[in-house]
């Protein structure tokens, strides 16, 4: 009969420790489902980066929805030499700077807007390392606008109506 009884006591203390993991079960279960609940979703903050290159330089100019700005990076900033300014590789040091301030704003979206001087025909290879800098550190290109202006008839040439006689 002694042995019963310890059976008893053992299988009821059994079920008290199971009774105790499930209660630290379904706390920590609750404690999840109320953090997921206070954790709002994240909103999408969007913002216009307008990129104005050239042969000489490369410009960046990161502003919010209402043209204030936030951040500007040249190729100037990044290089000494004069000459590199308008290379891709230094817009792409430009574009690491606009990514680090407008991850402090908390941009995750942007509009891209590329001017090229009148008349050319594309804009600089430094303009697509920029957008592809910027979509390798996880932003949104929502959109990509050409603004560059085209000329339209514009100054008479020089020379007369034979042309110009050396």
């Amino acid at each position: 009969m002694a042995e019963e009884i310890k059976k008893e006591e053992l299988t009821q203390a059994e079920e008290l420790e199971l009774a105790e993991k499930k209660k630290t079960e379904v706390a920590e279960g609750e404690a999840e489902t109320e953090d997921k609940k206070d954790k709002k979703p994240k909103k999408d903050r969007v913002a216009i980066l307008n990129i104005n290159t050239n042969k000489n330089n490369t410009i960046l100019n990161l502003t919010d929805m209402a043209g204030n700005t936030l951040s500007r990076a040249t190729g100037g900033q990044s290089t000494k030499q004069d000459r590199l300014k308008s290379s891709p590789t230094v817009a792409m040091f430009s574009a690491k700077k606009i990514s680090e301030d407008a991850k402090e704003h908390g941009i995750t979206d942007l509009y891209v807007r590329i001017k090229a001087e009148t008349g050319e025909t594309s804009p600089s290879s430094a303009a697509h390392a920029v957008v592809k800098s910027l979509t390798r550190d996880d932003f949104k290109v929502i959109s990509i606008m050409d603004i560059t202006r085209n000329p339209r008839g514009g100054p008479k040439k020089g020379g007369g109506r034979r042309g110009r006689r050396v």
